[in-house]
């Protein structure tokens, strides 16, 4: 564990505000949940709470299923980082940070179809996102399942029905 020297008390109402270089670090956004742990030393943690990331396996198992189905490559994300690929270089993709673009598609809460600008995923990939579908469950956005692409072809209808199943079927898995 690493110290930051920052040092806040804790309120009548016991809150503790994280501050906000360390929100903007860590990318905590007003309303995102948090685990709490606890060590025998006294040691308080706070680690961001991902519901796509509790159900990996799921998410994998879906994205295998699509890129076998359909044969495209799929990525499942939550607000932060791919969780789960299939039909891409697992390393390139796993557990790497989703692009700010990406992060304001899942704001946005509406699908997405490729047509103009690109849409990378991860910085530094060769593929973009050709279509999208947010995760919404309980009224909330907690991630994003995207099919990709290397070429500039037109996205299939059939393409955007699957990705859209699965990210309603990903939120059924947390509900």
């Amino acid at each position: 564990m690493r110290a930051t020297g920052i040092v806040r008390r804790i309120d009548e109402l016991g809150r503790v505000v994280i501050p906000k270089e360390i929100r903007k670090t860590m990318r905590i956004r007003e309303g995102d949940p948090l685990e709490i742990f606890t060590e025998k030393d006294g040691e308080v943690i706070f680690k961001k709470y991902s519901p796509v990331g509790e159900i990996g396996g799921i998410a994998t198992d879906c994205a295998e299923s699509l890129h076998k189905a359909a044969d495209v490559s799929v990525i499942v994300c939550d607000r932060d980082t791919v969780v789960a690929s299939s039909g891409v270089p697992k390393r390139e993709y796993n557990d790497r940070p989703i692009t700010a673009q990406l992060e304001k598609l899942c704001e946005s809460r509406s699908a997405y179809t490729h047509g103009g600008e690109k849409l990378y995923p991860v910085d530094g990939c060769s593929r973009y996102v050709s279509c999208a579908a947010p995760i919404v469950c309980d009224g909330d956005v907690i991630g994003v399942v995207a099919s990709l692409s290397d070429n500039d072809g037109k996205t299939a209808p059939d393409d955007v029905r699957l990705i859209n199943t699965a990210a309603n079927f990903i939120a059924s898995q947390i509900s």
